[in-house]
């Protein structure tokens, strides 16, 4: 084998070896896939094809215990829950993969035998693109808590060849590529070639003599699924995301006529689980058949990761009654108690609206059963709550107050149709039932509740920041804090020791060393690790606002040149990370992340305060890129205007790898300052319930800027970022109302208080004694944030599934 490492390879024996646990075993196990599962010429062994070969032979342990547990399932018949999510960001699977199963130092010994380093084929995995932000990477932590929790529950979600975008960073700024992430194959997906179900498009309603409907003509394609196994952590489940592909045959299907409706036709091959989940249901017991279709709540729960899959709700219906030959009524109640729904916003463009045209164009039958799910409500609401008839107008499914534009709200229709709606934290939660969907309360008091997220304690700290989870399994004396996030409280009564510090800034100055050289391969920029780390990571939108912290670091630059050199010498010294995506139509976020590069570029090469501030945009960012970041992050800004960030999951992120937060009372960050203690957060900014009057205030030129507001503004108006034109972006800021203009996100009402915090921040950093209590106290502070709690909540609260674990 030519290559630096083919005379290693050569020399370790292939042998199929599907669950060995011995590192002499695995290599061989690993060298027989490299020959008798090949994707690459017979005589290359480079990284690349080392990593698919220990990518499939970890895949043997999964799929091992994959079969495990679906035959245990099946004998088992649980009621089993479905997790419907149109997004899935799992990031690389092999750290995780390894690490769930025990198995990470018999593997890093393996590879060795073939001169290579774990770490170094671990990044030659390419991030799986199902997804853009935060909704999928939660979708994720999901899946991980429910494999770890044993409980009978799968994934469902849709392949994407190319995902979101590839961000590349240019002069112009943003520019999106296609991702690439399947150009060759994932190495982790099982492709079920006996799972295949029809997807009909267009055609017509037949009513038949008896009176049924059926749905005919019209095109089909096939819905093929992809299984990719999640294991659990230290147990024998191993449960499956699904993914469903399109397939199409010339003769099948017009591609044309399809594209005229493409976003509703993605949601419409997801709506495919219903299908595979009526076949299963049917499936584990043979009577079942010929009916007992009043068990399926009892043996099926349907999760909607927000309205995305709502699709699903007609779609049952549809087979109940045109399949499976039901009424109305019982087709009705069987669906009402089976789904239930999770909403992750409250801005108004998220709230989903689908055209009635397209859908009754595309989806005739689905139609007509959202026409009639609406019509019953509405005579219901007549009928039961009278004094709610005024309100029918914003509660009901279909809008039609635009004729030219008619479309289906699909909050609506997804709280109508489920027995649970959710928020995603404490503060969400309660805005949703005192304001987005108040009417509804009125009608169902019962049906609403709060599930604040988590996130997995496995990949968010255990395996991406193994310096810090070393010295707290040390200091706790066990590593069961892995699966118990609440056993972190242990370390507050070592919050002062002086060991303790000493050992936590190593692990932190690691992490922080790693980072500077992912900035510095990723943008050719250096960064100091003695300088405060301050980083903001998350989709760009104006409502996260990356123009506000952009605009304090436009003013600290300023300060910065104003000063003399002595007084540089006193200031904490501070690298201001901001990563993400906009969105390719999103014009304005565009512009922030050209912004960000135009600061940036400037301030780090001015020999006068580049000591002392640098900036820099982290391109692309993803699940692979947020495991540098947030082990390496030291102050992390989560400083959305009150009230729209639902819940936000890498706020829990940072603060359980040891972060301190700056951030207004949105989303979860209210209940991250209960768990840290209000001394180890720092504050700023209006209150969710003080937005609407201050936008009022505005409207009606009540607002007086801070001077400080203006000079950072105008030092960006005045050029000294370059020629690009950025009127149009502080035109967003200014002006008391109008579209796009009166500063909507309050970025001017809360700016004298963001500087005011960041100088506290400063301030805080020099005495690093304190700093390193506060860092520590965030991590202690952490428990409530597992996925394991809120799964666990989910499990019990709504779905009313029990673990089932592989013996």
């Amino acid at each position: 084998m030519p290559g630096s490492n083919s005379a290693a390879a050569e020399k370790v024996k292939p042998a199929a070896s599907p669950a060995a646990d011995k590192p002499a075993e695995i290599a061989g196990n690993i060298s027989y896939h490299a020959q008798y599962s090949p994707h690459f010429s017979p005589l290359a062994f480079g990284p690349e094809e080392a990593f698919y070969a220990t990518a499939e032979s970890v895949r043997d342990h999964l799929i091992e215990r994959w079969n495990d547990t679906y035959v245990h399932f099946h004998k088992t018949d649980p009621k089993q829950t479905y997790y419907l999510s149109m997004e899935y960001l799992q990031g690389r699977a092999l750290t995780n993969a390894v690490g769930n199963l025990g198995i990470t130092g018999a593997y890093a010994e393996a590879v060795k035998k073939f001169g290579y380093e774990l770490e170094a084929l671990v990044g030659q995995e390419k991030d799986a693109a199902l997804g853009n932000g935060g909704l999928g990477r939660l979708a994720s932590c999901f899946l991980d808590s429910m494999a770890t929790l044993n409980l009978p529950a799968w994934g469902y979600g849709l392949r994407y060849r190319y995902g979101l975008f590839k961000q590349v960073i240019t002069k112009e700024g943003q520019e999106e590529m296609a991702e690439d992430w399947l150009d060759k194959f994932s190495p982790w997906e099982i492709p079920r070639h006996d799972v295949v179900f029809p997807v009909r498009f267009f055609g017509h309603v037949e009513i038949l003599p008896d009176g049924s409907r059926k749905w005919v003509g019209g095109e089909v394609l096939k819905a093929l699924a992809y299984d990719v196994p999640i294991p659990g952590y230290k147990t024998k489940n191993a449960i499956s995301l699904r993914l469903w592909e399109a397939k199409a045959t010339a003769e099948d299907f017009n591609l044309f006529q399809f594209n005229d409706g493409q976003y509703e036709s993605s949601a419409q091959l997801h709506a495919r689980a219903e299908q595979d989940m009526i076949a299963r249901f049917k499936e584990r017991k043979a009577d079942r058949v010929s009916g007992k279709w009043s068990e399926f709540p009892s043996k099926v729960a349907v999760q909607l990761n927000d309205t995305h899959p709502t699709l699903a709700i007609p779609e049952l219906m549809r087979l109940l009654m045109d399949e499976e030959g039901l009424g109305w009524d019982e087709a009705w109640d069987i669906t009402y108690r089976t789904v239930s729904y999770t909403n992750h916003t409250v801005l108004p463009e998220a709230l989903e609206k689908w055209s009635q045209i397209v859908m009754r164009k595309l989806l005739p039958r689905h139609m007509e059963i959202i026409e009639e799910i609406d019509k019953r409500f509405r005579e219901m609401v007549i009928s039961k709550h009278k004094e709610m008839e005024g309100k029918i107008d914003s509660m009901k499914v279909l809008d039609g107050s635009n004729p030219q534009k008619p479309v289906v709200r699909m909050a609506n229709l997804c709280v109508v149709s489920s027995h649970s709606v959710n928020g995603v934290a404490e503060l969400h939660s309660n805005i949703l039932k005192q304001e987005l969907f108040a009417d509804y309360v009125s009608i169902w008091p019962n049906k609403f509740q709060n599930k604040t997220n988590g996130i997995t304690p496995r990949r968010w700290l255990k395996f991406c920041n193994p310096e810090l989870s070393e010295i707290i399994t040390k200091w706790l004396k066990t590593d069961q804090w892995t699966s118990d996030l609440d056993l972190l409280t242990g370390l507050r009564k070592f919050a002062d020791d002086e060991k303790l510090h000493a050992e936590w800034a190593a692990a932190k100055l690691a992490c922080k060393k790693r980072l500077a050289k992912h900035v510095l391969d990723a943008t050719g920029v250096t960064i100091d690790p003695n300088s405060l780390f301050d980083i903001q990571i998350k989709r760009i939108h104006e409502y996260k606002r990356q123009l506000l912290n952009i605009l304090g670091a436009v003013y600290r630059y300023k300060k910065l040149k104003e000063m003399s050199a002595e007084e540089k010498q006193k200031v904490t010294p501070r690298t201001v990370m901001i990563g993400g995506k906009a969105f390719a139509t999103y014009t304005n976020a565009k512009r922030i992340v050209k912004l960000v590069n135009d600061v940036g570029a400037v301030v780090n090469n001015d020999p006068e305060v580049n000591k002392c501030l640098k900036v820099v945009f982290i391109p692309n960012y993803n699940v692979s890129v947020a495991e540098v970041l947030i082990p390496g992050s030291e102050l992390s800004q989560h400083i959305s205007t009150a009230g729209m960030e639902a819940s936000g999951t890498s706020n829990m992120k940072f603060s359980l790898n040891g972060c301190v937060i700056i951030g207004t009372l949105d989303g979860a960050n209210v209940e991250i300052r209960e768990e840290v203690g209000e001394d180890n957060f720092f504050l700023f900014g209006a209150k969710a319930d003080q937005v609407a009057g201050l936008r009022k205030d505005r409207e009606n030129g009540l607002f007086k800027p801070d001077p400080r507001f203006e000079e950072a503004k105008q030092l960006i108006r005045s050029g000294a970022f370059g020629s690009y034109n950025y009127e149009p972006l502080l035109d967003s800021l200014e002006g008391n109302s109008g579209f796009g203009r009166g500063d909507y996100f309050l970025v001017g009402y809360d700016f004298p208080g963001y500087i005011d915090a960041q100088d506290r921040v400063d301030a805080a950093y020099k005495d690093k004694k304190k700093w390193i209590k506060m860092s520590i106290l965030n991590t202690a502070g952490s428990g409530k944030f597992s996925s394991d709690r809120t799964i666990a909540q989910y499990a019990k609260e709504i779905w009313d599934i029990k673990p089932s674990p592989v013996a």
